[in-house]
């Protein structure tokens, strides 16, 4: 198989490379200009992938450079920030201006589930973009030194809820909660912003709750975590952090639980295939 790698910001992209090319798929890259790291040029040339750079927008160029390559199966990996479409970030083609023309909405599942049906019609089916790194994905139950206390067990109870229900509209995956109010909630600012937030309005104590899509699509925007968000909630002074195991990737794991740890921190997986 000959695996499309529509990579976008962070590291995600770099661990999707080196795990497909371990498992002996060929893979061509499609790195965005405004979004993926520089370096990505030496880890395609590492693994012995083709590499080209467009920018974001150039959805007609990202699809004829993957047939070309001959690609089949394709997985986004790495954040795109959709603040762009509204800052003048992204210069769209002809085939992304249609796809955006046709759409009534432009949360992130409407755009990117519209690319997905884009891709398809072009013979190039979007796959889960977790396959290739099962094993990053987070566990249930407790994952650090300390469990979280019962205070901080009833913020998140309080807070499933709520998150849950932003997530389902496509607003945001992560809320801030403190003594069973909700100090802050994310749109399209970002999950660190959050927690730098909820710090500055309501001091240390804060609870984070970070969730998957009721109705998940694993194929993009799935929840991801690194040491950046435990470094945020240490600056915050945040105590607790809930992720949905199964549907969160943990990036860096080992430095992120000696982080977490180190900072007193509790992180639990949530269960959610528990009744």
């Amino acid at each position: 198989m000959r695996l499309g790698l529509i990579a976008g910001n962070g590291r995600f992209p770099f661990l999707v490379l080196e795990a497909a090319r371990s498992m002996g798929h060929d893979v061509t890259v499609i790195a965005t200009k405004e979004e993926a790291f520089k370096d990505l040029d030496e880890a395609a040339a590492r693994t012995g992938a083709a590499i080209s750079w467009i920018s974001l927008g150039q959805l007609g160029k990202c699809i004829d450079l993957m047939k070309r390559a001959g690609v089949t199966h394709a997985v986004m990996a790495g954040q795109v920030k959709h603040t762009k479409i509204f800052a003048g970030g992204i210069m769209p083609d002809l085939t992304f201006m249609s796809l955006l023309a046709k759409l009534p909405t432009r949360s992130t599942d409407g755009i990117i589930g519209a690319v997905a049906a884009v891709l398809k019609d072009n013979d190039i089916e979007l796959i889960d973009s977790t396959s290739l790194l099962k094993p990053m994905l987070a566990t249930p139950g407790v994952m650090t030194r300390r469990a979280p206390a019962e205070e901080e067990q009833m913020d998140f109870e309080f807070g499933y809820g709520m998150a849950d229900a932003i997530a389902g509209l496509d607003i945001g995956q992560t809320i801030a909660v403190k003594h069973r109010a909700v100090v802050a909630v994310e749109a399209m600012e970002g999950t660190d912003e959050v927690i730098g937030r909820a710090g500055h309005l309501a001091g240390p104590g804060v609870c984070i709750v970070k969730v998957a899509k009721p109705r998940q699509d694993m194929r993009f925007d799935v929840p991801v975590i690194g040491l950046a968000t435990i470094q945020a909630m240490r600056a915050a002074g945040a105590s607790a952090l809930s992720i949905d195991a199964g549907k969160t990737l943990i990036f860096e794991r080992d430095a992120l639980i000696e982080s977490a740890n180190d900072g007193g921190i509790s992180i639990v997986g949530r269960d959610t295939s528990a009744p």
